[in-house]
This record gives structure tokens, sequence and C-alpha cells, in this order.
């Protein structure tokens, strides 16, 4: 799947000119700060918005090119979009609304995968209700599933969370990583917040006054976008311990954490905050963390007020601890200094269950 955009579109006096292609399946995150266009973009993208100029490609498929007249509708693209508010018909229950984008669908999907996608998003118990009576998680739950059954070649997803508090947030996120692993359709989801972005992206599109400014890996980009955010690592659980710890192997070396309810062999995702690194020069001793890295101080950065990044090279893995100035001083830390991460805590995303902050 390859979806190519490259388009200069004006919103009153603000212009957006942004090019960019992706590649791969999953979830790729277009963020920015609000008022960035990301909105606006994947508008044009879904054909709501028609840019003064450029192309847009889906998967093949030309559907803009102001240069040659084409302008495909936006109910012939193969577009499937989610917006924040779930935007659902209210006189029709769950079931109705779910087979109004099925019917419409140019490839429809049969019976057996319609109750797929209901038991995929948790919503079959839901089907005879109407949208008055669901939770804020639920109606956006049942949005997704409406736009999943129109059997569209791109997801788009415009801040399907910003609506949500943080407890129906923390509902909707394991149905967003089942529907990534399972499903594998390409989606584009817009978002500013990066905690949402850590734990679902797998590329990042960084949208910045209109222009992109990056694009990469969530693995490449998660520090360079916000380092106190920390890292966000691949790794594997290798096996479970008797002790109700599970080992898990990254680019680094070994981690411990809580015991996870996955076999062995299973992918994660894993992520560590900066705050949660200490640094020691000798291998430290009596102390409860599980998890000591052997690394290389390989640049320090000074933030505001009082603080410093050390960007750490454990093998061909990085990490971040952001330490005081006055730690860095007294430790006497200079690049390729040999150190010790101790790391406090982490949070593990499973592909298809809910990752939670884990003290180690």
């Amino acid at each position: 799947m390859t979806i190519s955009v490259d388009v200069h579109l004006m919103r009153g006096r603000f212009e957006i000119e942004a090019s960019f292609a992706i590649e791969t399946a999953g979830v790729t995150a277009l963020f920015g700060p609000s008022g960035a266009g990301k909105s606006s973009l994947v508008h044009a993208i879904a054909g709501l918005l028609r840019p003064e100029r450029g192309s847009i490609t889906l998967n093949g498929r030309t559907v803009l090119d102001t240069a040659r007249g084409i302008d495909v509708p936006s109910e012939k693209r193969r577009v499937g979009y989610v917006f924040q508010d779930s935007r659902l018909f209210p006189h029709l229950n769950v079931e109705r609304n779910l087979r109004f984008g099925w019917r419409r669908a140019e490839r429809r999907a049969d019976e057996k995968e319609f109750a797929e996608v209901l038991e995929m998003l948790g919503i079959a118990a839901l089907r005879d209700r109407r949208p008055g009576t669901l939770s804020g998680g639920e109606k956006q739950r049942v949005a997704i599933g409406r736009a999943l059954l129109a059997s569209p070649d791109i997801l788009l997803m415009d801040e399907p969370m910003a609506s949500l508090d943080a407890g129906r947030r923390e509902e909707i996120l394991p149905y967003l990583e089942r529907l990534r692993e399972e499903r594998r359709l390409p989606i584009l989801y817009v978002s500013h917040a990066l905690d949402e972005v850590a734990r679902l992206a797998d590329q990042i599109v960084v949208l910045t006054d209109g222009r992109v400014g990056a694009q990469g890996s969530v693995f490449d980009l998660m520090p360079r976008i916000d380092p106190r955010s920390g890292v966000v690592l691949a790794a594997h659980i290798v096996r479970h311990l008797p002790d109700g710890l599970t080992e898990l192997a990254f680019a680094g070396g070994p981690l411990f954490v809580h015991r996870l309810a996955l076999a062995e062999g299973s992918a994660v995702r894993v992520r560590i905050a900066a705050s949660d690194v200490l640094l020691a020069l000798h291998p430290p001793e009596g102390i409860s963390a599980n998890n000591v890295i052997k690394a290389r101080i390989a640049k320090l950065s000074e933030r505001k007020g009082d603080l410093v990044d050390a960007e750490l090279a454990a093998g061909p893995a990085t990490l971040i601890a952001r330490i005081t100035r006055a730690s860095a001083k007294r430790l006497g830390l200079i690049s390729g200094t040999e150190v010790f991460a101790v790391i406090k805590a982490v949070t593990v995303d499973a592909p298809i269950a809910t990752g939670d902050q884990r003290a180690i």
C-alpha cells in the first residue's frame, strides 16, 4: 500500500504546503500542535477539501491531480473517515449505523467479516442500542466500525479521542491496538498527544505551520520530537520467570518487568520516560530496581532551567536520561563517559493487550 501526498492548500491566510509518502500498512501519526494544518490535510485526502494545486495517490489510484484535472469525489476514494466526534445517526440503532457504510461500499464485506469487525471492536452487544445511550468510547468504537465496514483502502482518524476523558481514552486504546495488528490497514492517525502517538504509531509525519518537518519511524523520531517523553523501543518476550517477572529483550540487552499475560516470543513495545532513568558511574548495589543497563554518554543537551538530557548509547539502542545540571557536573559527565542507567519504570504496550505503568 502506497499513499503519496503533495499538495498546496489555503485556509484563509494560512498556507499548507505538505509533501510525504507512506509505503507500508500500519499506523502513521500525523503529529503536530493545534493549528498546524493536520485536520485540513486529512480533509483534502478524503476529498472534503480541494487543494489549490497538487496530487494525492492512494494505493496506485490517483484521486487528485490538479494539473491533469483529476478530482475523484470523496465517496469514490475508498477512504474511511473517523471524526473527532462520532457523527452517528441518532435515530438509528448501532447495527443500522454500521450497515449504513456497509451498504454503500464498492466492495461490500460479507456477513462473516461484519461479525468479525463487531467482535474486534467489542460492540456486538451494542447493536440494538441507540447512540444516545452509549458512552463516548462506545460511540467512537461504533464510528470506527462503520468506517471499516465501508471496505476502505485507507482509514483516516482525525483526533478520534480528543473529546474523551482519560478513562474513556484508556477504554478505546486497546481496540485501536488490536485494529492495528489484526487489520493491517493503512491508518493515518491525526493527533497532538504524544502518549497516543508513542503507543499506536509505526511511523510519524511531523507537521508544523503547514509544513512537513520530519518523517520516520516512531522509534527514531520520538526522542527528537520531545526528549522528555524518552524513547520507544521494540522488544520481545524471552521467558516468564517463577518470581512473577517477565524477561524482555531489546537491542540494548535484557529488561525485567512484571509478568505479562502473553506467550514467549511475543513482540511488545517498550516506553521508557527520560525522568525514569537515573545514572551511576559504577554498578549500583542495594537498590530495588531490577534493570541496570550499561551505556555510554553519546550527547548532552542543556534544557530550560537546570536540566540536562543525556542521550545514552546502550549497544545499538538509545536511551535518554533527564537529570539536573548539578548532577551532570558532579558526576563529570561528558560525551563518551561510561555509565550505568538505572531504569525506575517501564511502560509495556503489547500488540493486543493494554499497556500500563509498571514499577520495576
